[in-house]
């Protein structure tokens, strides 16, 4: 009984994971881009991203305590292999959450208060969309990591 109840959850973390990914990036983002001006995109961005980061540390948390158990309770070895890969899975949540977003929302706050020309404004566009671009590269890792993830179930 308790190994069902630890791959229910273990399932459970890895849909939430690779749900919020996925509905992000190819469903709400391209809508929000779309429909909203920029001051309301940036708006709910700010309030939106951080609990983003944060639901995927809980699924990363749940995910990996559940196959540590696991590992107490018979599951194989593939479920050290899983708890690495939600380990990593945390560390890049958190670092995105943490140092990241804090930064990419203080460039843009130095560039909405400098405006939209000068010379003073590549720099700062340049360290923004470099910050930005990692972000979403590490969004991919985190899929990535979550469809291994899948594939070891």
């Amino acid at each position: 009984m308790i190994v069902e109840i630890l791959t229910y959850l273990h399932l459970l973390a890895v849909a939430v994971l690779v749900g919020k990914v996925v509905f992000m990036s190819f469903v709400a983002a391209p809508v929000f881009v779309q429909t909203l001006n920029a001051d309301a995109f940036a708006r709910l961005v700010r309030l939106l991203i951080p609990r983003y980061y944060a639901l995927g540390m809980i699924a990363a948390t749940v995910g990996w305590s559940v196959t540590s158990l696991g590992l107490l309770n018979g599951f194989g070895p593939p479920a050290l292999i899983a708890a690495t890969l939600w380990l990593g899975v945390l560390a890049i949540e958190n670092y995105c959450r943490s140092p990241l977003t804090p930064r990419i929302n203080a460039l843009s706050d130095q560039l909405k208060d400098a405006g939209q020309g000068g010379a003073t404004v590549v720099p700062v566009r340049k360290d923004r969309d470099a910050l930005h671009r990692r972000a979403v590269q590490l969004n991919g890792v985190v899929l990535i990591l979550g469809l291994c993830l899948i594939g070891l179930i």
